[in-house]
């Protein structure tokens, strides 16, 4: 059976599938799936084996300049590549309108969430069979509920199987100390965000029991604050730009990790890599790190799992 699978980002969501792929090639060990993604993430597809191809798209980019990326070809190339082969099973996994219209777009018959399970309701009206699964449900939960009804399978409520622990991984030239901790400091939300000085204070405590911090970093304002953050630490160390797959074996290779509520956090969770992550706006219950030896520090505020972009507590507005 050939299956083409949609979800297009973010990170953490794009782990939280990896799972539902697992659950389907033991099913069916001969299925494959084409993954529709975020070019960006689109490593993470590549680390599956079930995954054949990859179809990488870049929605973020092109809804800036709709014509501008329709004249130069991308949109075309990419609508090529979806179009270009038939599929026993379209399995859209993100269930929103962005998903379901590329969905439509593809050859196959389209399954997704019904209108009281899908994170866009509309988005419902364009598959051809529709799963109900309940919303208080952990995000790898649904997917793996949505995948048994989809493909036809018993679903088995066991330990997610991430699929990627035997993945070759690059070898990291980098000339680290050992032994290392990964402090995930960034999100891409502000609400997210630990103190700086909370980082500080974590990175003098390691020191004292001999371990060594790393701290990676995805942009410019996160490569700043991750500077600042180690700024006269003896036993803290900036990481240069990395992919995704160079930060998996830089995790995979660590002794733990120390998280923000971000996609690193939920790659640590899949590489059973022992972890403590820190939760305030967003719930546990619905998106929160799974696997081995994962633990969660939950705020005790009031106003916690707001799932607001900016945290106004207290009218601080700085992290």
């Amino acid at each position: 059976m050939r299956v083409l699978f949609v979800k297009l980002t973010s990170m953490g969501d794009l782990i939280h599938a990896l799972p539902a792929l697992s659950d389907a090639k033991r099913f069916d060990p001969a299925i494959t799936f084409d993954w529709v993604i975020e070019k960006n993430f689109s490593e993470v597809a590549s680390w599956h084996p079930a995954v054949k191809n990859i179809i990488r798209t870049s929605h973020r980019k092109w809804r800036s300049n709709v014509i501008e990326y329709w004249k130069n070809g991308e949109i075309k190339n990419f609508l090529h590549s979806l179009r270009e082969n038939s599929y026993d099973l379209v399995i859209d996994g993100q269930n929103s309108l962005k998903s379901a219209i590329t969905s439509l777009l593809s050859k196959g018959v389209r399954v997704g969430l019904d209108k009281n399970s899908a994170r866009e309701k509309f988005a419902s009206y364009f598959y051809q069979k529709k799963v109900f699964v309940d919303k208080d449900l952990h995000a790898v939960k649904r997917l793996r509920l949505l995948f048994a009804d989809a493909l036809g399978y018993s679903y088995i409520d066991d330990q997610p199987d991430y699929g990627i622990l035997n993945y070759a991984f690059p070898e990291i030239t980098l000339d680290l100390p050992k032994p290392y901790l990964v402090f995930v400091h960034n999100a891409s939300w502000q609400s997210k965000m630990w103190p700086e000085n909370y980082w500080r204070q974590l990175i003098f405590l390691a020191g004292k029991v001999g371990l060594h911090v790393l701290l990676p970093w995805g942009n410019e304002a996160e490569k700043i604050r991750a500077m600042r953050i180690a700024a006269n630490q003896n036993n803290a160390t900036v990481l240069p730009f990395l992919t995704l797959s160079q930060h998996a074996a830089i995790l995979k290779n660590s002794k733990g990790a120390i998280c923000s509520d971000t996609g690193l956090a939920h790659l640590a969770a899949a590489l059973n890599v022992p972890s403590v992550t820190v939760y305030g706006s967003t719930s546990v219950k619905l998106i929160g790190t799974k696997g081995l030896h994962q633990k969660h520090q939950l705020s005790t505020f009031n106003c916690t799992e707001c799932y607001k972009y900016q945290c106004d507590y207290n009218n601080q507005k700085k992290c």
